[in-house]
């Protein structure tokens, strides 16, 4: 029977992962900046059924900023709540770069005509089609991804990356 929601009755209650969301979820994590830290992480994440996808790491004198992508997040996070690491969790695109000469120029062009601010950037390890992706933090999720796809760039989504057997 459906419940009753604000006096909406017949409306189920849904998440943002439980709609056809095409970004990819990237975990942040605080780590410590000494020697055998970032080895700790990876050793407790990277597993015969988790793979690390992307990865960029940010240090100061003391702290290290770790973001990172995983091939199966529902997995990822399973284990982050297992672990003590201070994790954070963060909405990004996944885009495919274009077969064009000037890749990502293309793809800052896009954003550019859409006014949205790329934040940072770094590479994904998928190969679909022969072609490469990365990660892009824009300060606007919904006009960056309608941008990118009006100019036909394809968006990574979470389950290419979880069927993706054109790992590099």
């Amino acid at each position: 029977m459906p419940m009753d929601y604000g006096g909406q009755s017949g409306i189920e209650p849904s998440t943002m992962r439980g709609r056809d969301w095409p970004c990819l979820r990237q975990f942040g994590v605080f780590l410590e900046n000494r020697v055998g830290v970032l080895n700790d992480l990876m050793r407790h994440l990277e597993s015969d059924d988790l793979r690390v996808m992307g990865l960029s790491i940010v240090d100061s004198i003391d702290s290290a900023l770790i973001r990172l992508i995983v091939n199966d997040y529902d997995r990822g996070r399973e284990k982050f709540e297992l672990a003590s690491f201070s994790v954070f969790e963060t909405d990004i695109i996944g885009v495919e770069l274009p077969d064009d000469p000037q890749p990502f120029v293309r793809i800052c062009t896009a954003l550019l005509q859409a006014e949205v601010s790329i934040h940072y950037s770094y590479p994904l390890l998928l190969r679909r089609r022969g072609r490469n992706a990365i990660a892009v933090y824009v300060d606007d999720i919904d006009a960056g991804l309608k941008a990118l796809a009006e100019d036909n760039l394809d968006i990574v989504t979470e389950q290419q990356l979880l069927d993706d057997d054109e790992l590099l």
